[in-house]
């Protein structure tokens, strides 16, 4: 009995075989091809480095691969090894430069297959490859990823590195063919030499010499051409908020920007931002090690939610990044997952305080009471007004303090942070301070000022918190006294919400705590404690708790279970935590004049607030 394959409607054809039968599906290709070409690198340059493997069974393979071309066999082979390594990133991430580089280096190799080797089988493997590519030139579309020339350093670090220690393994690889017994000096001065051409103090016999200057010789050729080309390519900069984007998003708030306390947000200048077709609904995000990171819901009508997220998609297709939001809300993670199919996973839970039911009064407040009354007694006094009521000297006041006071020197936050103070539009913030008249202002270049509380606007009559400084040299409780300044003087401003930090497994702390957690729970909440010593993970949530908040879950959205790592790690470096930035010991340090500090991480000197209450 015959079956007919294709068009197939009977049943009669396992599902398994047909998908042999049609051969793997497009959007599996690149995945398929990366892999190939890893595989085949790794074959390429163990083949270029080991003489043994070279007189192996697995070196018959190898001879019918791309690189490993007649007498300079070990030298094209490391070479071919390197740059198919340097490819097969961005084949499985659909990039259409590494398609085209593909396509010109396969049938190049082909071709040396066969007048080098005369290797029909060879240039078979390589055109069958580009085959492949050409057939599904489609699934190659994604454009480049944003860049600056600080990568052509980077590369030039990483391969120069990379280099030497592949050719240490080069010039020990023939231990039966060295002159005398070299010392480890010897012969990494052997591979300096050798990466630009030069002969070293290592000897060989047989023509091994010959061998191994030419590796060494390629290797340092690699990367001194691939820095080059990242030096002089055309930079292609990560999108920024644009003056009119700023107006648009600005003109969506005052409509709708009652609806989440991370609104304001999207108005950071390091932001890209798509809208909706009808331009009634937006998306802002940053680009971080290839994770399109949105933070909170987005911008706008609910309506037109769904047409900014298949915007903000599609940017994420075209350009082969993962999709990812940070901190969005219930509703949020609910518009995304359905019309994405991403899925969600919650995060923690944003502490979110009623002014009306705000009351220092009672056992449960006790302690923030004391803590506030103590202060008072001191000497403390608090001012809370909205940022256009103050004059141009004393914001400037307000923005150098803030600057001296960060605890940290990498500026930290993103989806909880402005990353400014005073900014035109910016008018409706409200700032608390803190101030003590004594005989010690006369040695403080910032006078009687010893703390600062900054909100930003959260709707007409909300507003969410953006970063807290304090001076060092000011008692412990600042953040407790300016927070329950503000709390009070919020039904003067027509606050009726605040929205304080972001505590995250906030669910998991409390209900590993209580009696009867089972062990997978107390568990996890240690693990949650030990980080916290690096993280303030629990120390955030038990500030938070004790001004008596409700606890709004913020939720994580990804495409699979295997990209949280990437974009956990994507949202550190995002909030400042994992700094990848090239040094720059010769740069004087300066104050910034606009930090950027996180306020669902409390800073340093915070911490130690949070410890001492």
């Amino acid at each position: 009995m015959s079956v007919t394959v294709d068009g197939d409607k009977s049943g009669l054809v396992p599902v398994r075989v047909r998908r042999i039968l049609r051969g793997p599906r497009p959007e599996k290709v690149p995945a398929l091809v990366g892999t190939a070409c890893t595989l085949i690198g790794l074959i390429d340059i163990a083949a270029g480095v080991f003489p043994r493997f070279r007189a192996s069974r697995m070196h018959a393979v190898a001879e019918v691969l791309p690189g490993t071309l007649g007498p300079l066999s070990a030298a094209l082979s490391l070479s071919a090894g390197v740059l198919l390594l340097l490819l097969a990133h961005g084949l499985k991430r659909h990039k259409r430069r590494a398609w085209r580089a593909a396509v010109v280096l396969l049938p190049l190799g082909g071709l040396a297959q066969f007048v080098w080797r005369h290797s029909v089988l060879g240039a078979l493997l390589s055109l069958a490859l580009l085959a492949l590519l050409l057939r599904h030139r489609s699934e190659f579309a994604a454009l480049p990823d944003p860049r600056s020339r600080w990568r052509a350093l980077a590369n030039f670090v990483v391969m120069g590195a990379g280099s030497i220690a592949l050719g240490l393994v080069i010039v020990s690889a023939h231990p039966r063919r060295v002159i005398g017994s070299p010392s480890l000096a010897d012969r990494l001065e052997h591979v300096l030499y050798g990466l630009f051409g030069v002969e070293g103090p290592v000897g060989y016999t047989k023509g091994v010499d010959w061998t191994v200057g030419y590796s060494l010789g390629a290797l340092g050729m690699l990367t001194a051409l691939t820095t080059i080309y990242l030096a002089f390519r055309p930079e292609h900069p990560a999108a920024r908020l644009t003056d009119d984007d700023e107006t648009r998003l600005r003109a969506l708030l005052d409509q709708h920007g009652g609806r989440d306390s991370l609104g304001h947000f999207a108005l950071r200048s390091d932001k890209g931002v798509v809208f909706s077709p009808s331009g009634k609904a937006a998306v802002c995000y940053r680009v971080v090690s290839g994770v399109m990171l949105a933070s909170g819901d987005p911008i706008g009508d609910v309506e037109a939610w769904p047409g900014a997220i298949e915007r903000f998609m599609d940017e994420a297709k075209a350009h082969s990044w993962t999709p990812a939001v940070m901190g969005c809300s219930e509703t949020g993670g609910q518009v995304w997952t359905r019309e994405t199919g991403l899925d969600a996973l919650e995060l923690g839970d944003e502490a979110v305080v009623d002014v009306a039911d705000f009351s220092l009064a009672g056992r449960a407040m006790r302690n923030v009471r004391q803590m506030v009354k103590r202060i008072e007694r001191n000497g403390y006094t608090t001012r809370v007004r909205r940022v256009r009521d103050l004059d141009e000297d004393e914001l400037a006041h307000v923005r150098r303090a803030a600057a001296a006071w960060r605890g940290t020197d990498t500026e930290r936050g993103f989806s909880m942070a402005l990353g400014r103070i005073g900014a035109p539009g910016d008018g409706d913030a409200v700032i608390a301070t803190a101030h003590k008249h004594d005989d010690d202002n006369t040695a403080s270049p910032y006078g009687d000022l010893k703390a600062i509380i900054h909100f930003v606007p959260w709707g007409p009559d909300g507003m969410s918190l953006e970063l807290m400084r304090r001076d060092r040299s000011a008692d412990p409780g600042m953040n407790e006294l300016l927070i329950v300044a503000a709390l009070q003087a919020a039904p003067d401003l027509g606050i009726e919400r605040v929205s304080l930090n972001f505590a995250m497994f906030r669910s998991a702390l409390a209900r590993g705590e209580k009696i009867g957690a089972g062990p997978v729970l107390r568990v996890w909440r240690g693990l949650l404690v030990f980080l916290s010593r690096w993280f303030q993970i629990e120390s955030l949530y038990k500030f938070n708790a004790k001004f008596r908040p409700r606890w709004e879950p913020r939720f994580v959205v990804y495409r699979a279970s295997r990209d949280l790592p990437r974009i956990g790690f994507a949202a550190m470096q995002a909030e400042g935590f994992v700094n990848l930035s090239l040094p720059r010991p010769f740069t004087r340090r300066r104050p910034a004049p606009t930090p950027r500090p996180c306020a669902h991480i409390v800073p340093a000197t915070a911490e130690r607030e949070v410890r001492a209450a």
